[in-house]
């Protein structure tokens, strides 16, 4: 019975988790300069300033025209809606290599560190063909942030 009732608990544990990102979503900066409130609505005070034009941010609540967001590296707070854009940036969160094509078989082009912003230009599958500085070519999308 002991075992019956853990095994409940882990089907309920894991269920709830694999749906709780189920409704967040990722936009990104649509500005260079972005403030990030404690709170929905204008009356807040800025709890930080975003300075990156196009950074991926993960949408995790919504309350009238402001959403509150979270980045990679976990800080979070809320934006203004009309600050924020459809997504067509990654970051890339461990150094990975540009291929010249979808396949990791295929010719290496750079190294991408840990931390570098790309342009998506279209996805198949796991891949992404992406534009960095004067390089294009695809990366593997396992361990990157603003694509689930």
């Amino acid at each position: 019975m002991l075992k019956i009732t853990f095994f409940l608990l882990l089907i309920v544990f894991f269920t709830n988790n694999a749906f709780s990102n189920q409704n967040n979503y990722f936009l990104m900066l649509k500005n260079k300069k972005v403030n990030v409130r404690y709170g929905p609505s204008f009356d807040y005070p800025i709890k930080f300033i975003y300075k990156k034009k196009y950074l991926p941010v993960e949408i995790i609540d919504k309350k009238e025209n402001f959403r509150r967001i979270i980045d990679h590296k976990k800080n979070s707070g809320w934006i203004h809606i009309s600050q924020l854009k459809k997504p067509s940036t990654i970051i890339v969160l461990e150094d990975k290599l540009l291929f010249k094509k979808a396949s990791k078989f295929s010719k290496p082009i750079v190294k991408l560190k840990k931390g570098r912003l790309v342009k998506i230009k279209k996805c198949i599958s796991d891949w992404c063909k992406v534009k960095t500085d004067k390089y294009l070519g695809w990366i593997d999308i396992n361990n990157v942030w603003g694509r689930y």
